[in-house]
């Protein structure tokens, strides 16, 4: 039967699908035993399961899961090529305790192994794949149990060079999962071990690329707001890139490089390196739906930073929904998506003014909503629901102040306990995991302080701002961005609650100065492919900043208020201008590059990231 098979294989495509299609419809019938399927190639199984997805009255989660409960038949779907979208899909249909079956036979096959080498390799391989599958499929602890059971048999025969390297590659896998997810103390132990590796390499003079290892670093110390040391292991790790690593290293090490310089203000080595990720990701990964949508999560991020907010919002809206056509049950990676999509939505409304009753009901409520639940869900505790908590606080006071014009006095109430819970958990769950000194931490004290303004409770409100000011101050530096948000929410307290007219005039003088600032390149390398947008025109964020006009406006009602005619015809003036160059910038945006581009040499692209130099006017 194989023979008669592997013949079907080698006709024309269409005759190819016909194959399979009557294959699973002998399996519907029970004209085609299922022992039978074991006599399949590997690649006609896997269409074949897939095809039975696609088919609305054949019970696919019960035949599949008595089929894949079989570890030995599932590492079969998994070491299929170019299959792992469609293997995702049909895992994603399945339900959750065929997930621990499988991790549970692969540790009980890996506790079976401890004496037998020539099995443990096998299984090494096993694991490293598996583990990277549940990853991606969402499934962050079962990644990480895999994983850990597959260090203990690296670490069974760590006595060469070439076992340290193999036993390096997963404790690479085990960050990849342990810090970008904020499990902080399991990652720590990993980045001592691995770093332990390294030196032994290092002193062997064995021949080892550490791009991706730094790269998981990089993002280790990212996640812990720890912005200097991130920034260190990025650039490290661009000093490792080369032409014959994996296009995904190169990806994941390009869009962490990029973060990381946004965290420093570099913004045109962000967007020279987050550019070349997307065009890279497009290139290789477009039917990735992990791979190419976090370089577009990062890239959003990106524009968010740089004050295009229509492009941000437009990104990520991208994003989600290749997430969800996925999976569209909202695993893990579609509610975090969905997160950032809710908060780029929240700024782009609160800055352009347009808050609604129905789109924060309609889309920002449920985007956060649904993510903060399956966060909730799957990392209890963590930081990254800190954050969806937050989000979701930000909406829940927008709400409330939405719609007291209607005296809807218990869904104000509820809307504004429901807040006050959110942020404080947010509050609190990052001040025990990263302590009081941190640019997250000071985040959260804004918020609260503009909510403690809403509330009416005046002095809670300045001692937050207060807070707010003087950590961002000490860790980023009185001229930061981050600062001049803060400054002028402080202002606004003064000027409209506290009518602290004088305090609230030198705040917003010094959040327009702060906000107007520009980046002026000064050198590049001159090759003509690389002048973008991002190297010729960087003007972040000049008179056009959105965040200038809520300074006019408080100045604005302080001049009224004291009479002074001539400041207020000047503001005024101002305010107009504003709004011809917001006009004109966001007329401008609509992502300003073309996806269709290829991605640079990477040698070309590192040598023009160290030559870039620039200056704030």
């Amino acid at each position: 039967m194989a023979e008669k098979i592997q013949l079907l294989m080698n006709l024309p495509k269409s005759l190819y699908e016909l194959s399979v299609a009557r294959i699973v419809d002998l399996l519907q019938t029970h004209n085609f035993s299922r022992q039978c399927l074991a006599d399949l190639p590997d690649i006609l199984l896997f269409d074949v399961y897939y095809a039975m997805s696609k088919v609305d009255n054949f019970p696919f989660n019960e035949f599949i899961t008595l089929e894949w409960s079989n570890l030995a038949t599932f590492s079969k779907m998994l070491a299929i090529t170019n299959g792992e979208i469609d293997l995702l899909i049909c895992f994603e249909l399945l339900g959750y305790p065929l997930r621990k079956e499988l991790v549970s036979s692969y540790i009980s096959w890996c506790n079976d192994a401890n004496n037998n080498p020539d099995a443990q390799d096998g299984l090494i391989k096993l694991g490293l794949r598996f583990g990277g599958f549940l990853g991606d499929a969402g499934d962050i602890h079962e990644s990480e149990e895999v994983l850990l059971k597959c260090q203990e048999l690296c670490l069974l025969n760590n006595f060469t060079p070439e076992n340290w390297c193999r036993t390096l590659k997963c404790c690479y896998r085990l960050l990849h999962v342990q810090a970008a997810y904020c499990l902080f103390e399991n990652a720590t132990r990993t980045l001592i071990q691995a770093m332990d590796l390294v030196k032994r390499l290092k002193q062997a003079e064995f021949e080892c690329n550490f791009a991706a290892l730094y790269t998981e670093f990089s993002v280790l110390y990212y996640m812990k707001d720890m912005y200097d040391e991130a920034y260190r292991w990025s650039i490290k790790a661009l000093g490792q890139l080369k032409p014959t690593l994996p296009a995904r290293i190169t990806v994941d090490v390009l869009r962490q490089a990029a973060k990381s310089c946004l965290l420093k203000r570099e913004f045109p080595k962000a967007g020279l390196l987050i550019e070349q990720a997307v065009y890279l990701g497009r290139q290789k990964f477009e039917s990735h739906y992990l791979v190419n949508t976090n370089v577009l999560l990062d890239y959003g991020l990106y524009l968010l930073n740089i004050d295009n907010l229509i492009d941000s919002v437009y990104v990520y809206k991208k994003v989600v929904a290749a997430r969800m056509s996925v999976f569209p049950k909202c695993n893990l990676h579609v509610a975090l998506a969905s997160v950032d999509l809710a908060y780029a939505m929240y700024v782009y409304e609160y800055n352009f003014g347009n808050f609604t009753e129905a789109s924060l009901y309609c889309t920002h409520r449920e985007y956060a909503n649904r993510g903060t639940v399956t966060i909730e869900r799957c990392l209890s505790n963590n930081l990254l629901l800190a954050n969806a908590k937050k989000v979701y606080a930000l909406i829940l006071e927008e709400i409330a102040i939405q719609i007291r014009q209607q005296y809807i006095s218990d869904m104000i109430d509820k809307s504004l306990r429901m807040a006050e819970e959110f942020y404080l958990y947010a509050l609190h769950l990052i001040r025990k995991t990263l302590g009081e000194k941190n640019v997250l931490i000071a985040n959260i004290y804004g918020n609260l302080g503009r909510f403690y303004q809403t509330m009416g409770r005046l002095e809670d409100a300045e001692t937050m701002l207060n807070k707010a000011v003087r950590i961002k101050e000490q860790l980023l530096g009185p001229n930061d961005y981050e600062v001049g948000l803060s400054l002028g929410h402080l202002a606004s307290l003064y000027t409209h609650d506290m009518i602290r007219y004088d305090e609230a005039e030198k705040l917003c003088h010094r959040s327009i100065v702060i906000s107007k600032w520009k980046i002026i390149i000064l050198n590049v390398n001159d090759r003509a492919y690389f002048n973008t947008f991002m190297l010729l025109d960087i003007n972040t964020f000049g008179k056009s900043y959105s965040g200038l006009e809520y300074d006019y406006r408080t100045l604005l009602h302080i001049y009224i208020k004291r009479l002074e005619h001539e400041k207020v015809l000047q503001y005024e003036t101002l305010l107009d201008e504003w709004k011809i160059l917001r006009l004109q910038r966001t007329e401008s945006e609509n992502l300003p590059f073309d996806y269709e581009r290829l991605p640079h040499p990477i040698e070309e692209v590192i040598d023009t990231f160290f030559t870039i130099t620039f200056s704030v006017q």
